[in-house]
């Protein structure tokens, strides 16, 4: 007779063997969203609004999806690759409503926890410098003072937190963007 509890040993085997699948399934579905995100990115800055539209409707009904399908089993939501895809929906929906109302706030459309809004949140002046570069090709310097004005209220609020770690290196990321940006607008005063 063996001295090892069979049934339980069983019964762990099983509940890993079914949270591998699902997590293969996230990591799946996860990559999906993500590529429609950055697609969303691409858009905007052709200004092809619909298109932005379209897949902005479609990735939020996939991170509702997701978070519908796996509401019993929250640990799937931590697996790198659906926060990755969080994150990037994130920043095209607030660079998204950027260019349409001239703000940014909290997100409605899907569940989205603090630290991946925030980390969302830091790419955005990154994809604002982005922007500002076209405008400034284009000589709408209106835009791209509207572009560095965004980026400097995102820093002052980001500045507000004490970042760590990841988020952290978000931030700096987003302030050399930030910095880049700058440079745009001055030099872009300079040739008036």
């Amino acid at each position: 007779m063996s001295k090892i509890d069979q049934k339980y040993f069983n019964q762990l085997k099983q509940n890993l063997h079914s949270f591998q699948e699902k997590r293969i399934e996230i990591i799946q579905a996860s990559n999906n969203a993500l590529h429609h995100a950055k697609r969303i990115i691409f858009a905007l800055h052709r200004d092809e609004f619909k298109e932005a539209e379209e897949k902005l409707v479609l990735v939020e009904k996939m991170l509702g999806e997701m978070r519908k399908k796996y509401k019993t089993d929250l640990h799937v939501f931590d697996e790198g690759a659906f926060k990755a895809a969080t994150e990037e929906y994130v920043e095209a929906r607030l660079f998204y409503n950027f260019l349409k109302t001239g703000k940014i706030g909290k997100i409605t459309q899907v569940e989205v926890n603090g630290e991946v809004f925030l980390a969302g949140l830091c790419d955005v002046p990154g994809e604002l410098y982005r922007y500002a570069i076209k405008c400034a090709t284009n000589h709408d310097l209106k835009k791209t003072k509207e572009c560095n004005e965004m980026a400097q209220e995102i820093l002052g609020a980001l500045i507000e937190f004490n970042l760590t770690s990841y988020l952290r290196n978000k931030f700096d990321q987003a302030k050399q963007a930030i910095h880049k940006l700058e440079i745009v607008v001055y030099e872009l005063s300079l040739r008036r």
